[in-house]
C-alpha cells in the first residue's frame, strides 16, 4: 500500500493475508491512523508490519486508533414566518443519548408558536449549545452529533490531493484554491450565495461538503467559526442588544422578566399598531332568543362530545356578515395604494394562556356549520392552553374577535391585529331591565360589543351597518338559516 505526502513515501507490509485491515489513513498533524476491527490488539498476534519511511517527515508521529468522530453541527431549524430566534424550552435529550432521525430533540417557542424539533440524523449527542431558557438564533448550532459515519478525511487521498489543513492554517483563511491558486467554480443555491454575501465570503474559496462539492448553509456557517466539540460547549456568541436605561431606577428587590414568546409578540404587534387610526363603535345585542337556541341544540351537541358556547354562534355570525360587508375581511399594503378583499373567513380568537396572549384562527369559517366551528374552537384553544399550537394556526387571520366577557367588563376598546383592519371585543350577558315595545319594564339579556377598525380603509358607516347585520343574526338566530347553503 503507497501513500505519497509531501515528497515522501510510506510503503506498508502486511503478512498472513487472513488479517482483515479496513483502511491506512494520515491525520491531522501527519500522525498515522491504523484502523482494525480490534484496534488494542493490532499489534499483538496474526500479522507482521514493514515501513519503510522517511523519518525526517514523520519525526515518530506514528499513532494507533480508531475512527475519529464523524461531528456534525445541528442548527437551528427555520421554522418560517420569519422567525430569526426561538426561546429553548425544554431539551428532551441530553449528551451522551443515542438518537434516531426524527426524534424529538427539543421544544422552543418563538414569538409566535411553539415547535417541537425533530433530528434530522441517527447518532450520538456529543454536547448542547443552550440550556433552557437561552435564546437560540435560526441557522447556528443547537448541538454536536456523532452521526457515526466515516469523515471524508478517512478516504484514500490520490496523489493529486492536498493533505487537509491542519486547525492553525484553518483559521488563516476561509478559502479553498486549486493547485495553481485560482479560485474553483462552486456549485450553490441562491439561498446559500446570499447568506455568503451577507457574511463577506466569497463562495469560491468556501470548500463544499454536500454532493458533487455543492455548498450548503452548514459549509458557510462552519467556515466562519470553529466550535468545540467537548461535552460542555461555547454557547455561539449573540449580537449584544442595546437597552435604554430606564427612567425609574429598578430596586434590588424588583424582580426583572425577560420579554419573550407570547409577551413579546404581543408587545411588536401593538406596538406596529400605534400607527393605525383606529375607528371604535359600540352597540347592545339582546341574548334571550340565542339563549333559548342555545340550550335546544345544547344536548345534540353533547351528543357528539361538543362543548356548545355562545362563541360558535357569534362566530358564525361575523361571518354571515362579512359576506355582505367584505371591506371588513381585507388588508392594505404598506404603501397605502391598494385594499385586498378576503375570500377566505379565517376568524382569529384571543386565547389566554398562562404565556401571555396568542392569537390563533379558524380557517373558512363561511364554509363551517355551528358544531364544526366549536370543534375547531375547542381544538384551538387546548392546544394553546398546552403551548401546542402551530405556525398554521397563527398564520392568514383576515379579522379578530377577543371574549373578554368570559372574564368580565361590558365594553372595550379593542386594538387591531396588523394587518386586519377589523377586531371585536365581546363583553359579558347580563340581566338587566329595559322597556319594552308597550312600555313595560321586562328583564332581558343583553350583551356589548365593541368593535375596532382602521379608518384608512372602513368608515364609521361601514362598521355601523356591519354591526347592525350581526346583531340581526344573533338577536334572530333562525335567520342564519336563510343564509346557509
Amino acid at each position: 500500500y503507497q501513500r505519497r505526502v509531501r515528497g515522501s513515501i510510506f510503503c506498508f507490509a502486511i503478512g498472513r493475508s487472513s488479517l482483515k485491515m479496513n483502511r491506512f489513513s494520515l491525520l491531522r498533524n501527519n500522525k498515522l491512523c491504523f484502523i482494525a476491527k480490534k484496534p488494542r490488539s493490532f499489534f499483538k498476534s496474526n500479522f507482521k508490519l514493514f515501513f519503510e519511511i522517511n523519518k525526517r517527515t514523520l519525526n515518530r508521529s506514528f499513532h494507533l486508533g480508531t475512527f475519529p468522530k464523524a461531528l456534525t453541527e445541528f442548527n437551528m431549524t427555520d421554522i418560517g414566518e420569519g422567525i430569526a430566534e426561538v426561546e429553548i424550552l425544554k431539551w428532551f435529550i441530553k449528551p451522551g443519548d443515542v438518537i434516531k432521525e426524527f426524534d424529538p430533540l427539543c421544544e422552543v417557542m418563538s414569538d409566535k408558536a411553539t415547535v417541537q424539533i425533530t433530528s434530522k440524523y441517527n447518532g450520538k449527542i456529543i454536547g448542547l449549545y443552550h440550556k433552557e431558557g437561552d435564546i437560540a438564533k435560526v441557522g447556528l448550532p443547537l448541538m454536536k452529533i456523532d452521526t457515526f459515519e466515516e469523515p471524508d478525511n478517512l478516504s484514500p487521498l490520490s496523489p493529486k490531493q492536498n493533505l487537509p489543513r491542519t486547525t492553525d492554517e484553518r483559521s488563516l483563511s476561509h478559502s479553498i484554491r486549486s493547485k495553481q491558486g485560482t479560485p474553483v467554480k462552486v456549485l450553490a443555491s441562491p439561498a446559500v450565495r446570499h447568506l455568503a454575501a451577507k457574511q463577506g465570503i466569497n463562495l469560491s474559496m468556501i470548500e463544499g461538503k454536500g454532493k458533487d462539492g455543492r455548498i450548503r448553509k452548514e459549509d458557510i456557517l462552519n467556515s466562519t467559526s470553529e466550535y468545540l466539540i467537548e461535552t460542555n460547549l461555547a454557547t455561539p456568541e449573540i449580537e449584544p442588544i442595546t437597552y435604554i436605561e430606564p427612567s425609574i431606577p429598578i430596586a434590588e428587590s424588583d424582580t426583572v422578566i425577560p420579554l419573550r414568546g407570547y409577551r413579546r409578540a404581543m408587545a411588536q404587534t401593538m406596538t406596529e399598531s400605534l400607527s393605525v387610526p383606529h375607528l371604535l363603535y359600540a352597540e347592545e345585542i339582546t341574548m334571550d332568543n340565542l339563549m333559548i337556541a342555545r340550550k335546544t341544540l345544547k344536548p345534540l351537541a353533547e351528543s357528539h362530545n361538543i362543548k356548545l358556547t355562545y362563541m360558535p354562534f357569534i362566530i358564525k355570525a361575523v361571518s354571515l356578515s362579512l359576506k355582505k360587508f367584505p371591506i371588513l375581511n381585507s388588508t392594505i399594503d404598506k404603501n397605502l395604494t391598494q385594499i385586498t378583499l378576503k375570500q377566505s373567513h379565517n376568524v382569529s380568537i384571543a386565547v389566554d394562556t398562562p404565556n401571555g396572549l396568542t392569537v390563533p384562527n379558524i380557517k373558512n369559517v363561511q364554509n363551517l356549520n355551528i358544531f364544526e366551528i366549536a370543534k375547531e374552537l375547542s381544538r384551538i384553544s387546548e392546544n394553546a392552553q398546552s403551548n401546542k399550537i402551530s405556525p398554521e394556526d397563527l398564520a392568514g387571520g383576515t379579522i379578530s374577535l377577543s371574549n373578554i366577557g368570559a372574564i368580565g367588563g361590558i365594553f372595550l376598546k379593542p386594538i387591531l391585529l396588523v394587518p386586519q383592519v377589523c377586531i371585536g371585543a365581546i363583553g359579558r350577558i347580563q340581566k338587566v331591565p329595559r322597556f319594552d315595545s308597550r312600555g313595560e319594564v321586562v328583564p332581558v339579556h343583553l350583551m356589548g360589543v365593541s368593535w375596532s377598525c382602521d379608518h384608512r380603509v372602513v368608515d364609521g358607516a361601514s362598521v355601523a351597518r356591519f354591526c347592525q347585520t350581526f346583531k340581526g343574526f344573533l338577536e334572530e338566530p333562525v335567520s342564519m338559516l336563510s343564509e346557509l347553503k
